[in-house]
């Protein structure tokens, strides 16, 4: 797995989890789901975030977008 595979599944499990806390446990989880969706539209236009630094510190081979 490269860093665009495992940032792109990092966010797919933020999105999920921050949905059903939200339906299950308090409605200001959906916070969670807005910041994942702005880091990932900040991240389209700048190639800055936050996961792939961590992610590339953790060994994760480079990927083609976030090299």
């Amino acid at each position: 797995m490269n860093i665009d595979r495992a940032v792109f599944a990092f966010a797919g499990v933020i999105v999920l989890a921050s949905l059903v806390l939200g339906m299950t446990i308090s409605p200001w989880f959906f916070a969670l789901t807005a910041f994942a969706g702005l880091n990932m539209f900040q991240a389209a236009f700048t190639g800055f975030c936050p996961a792939a630094i961590v992610f590339r510190k953790l060994g994760v081979k480079a990927g083609n977008a976030f090299s």
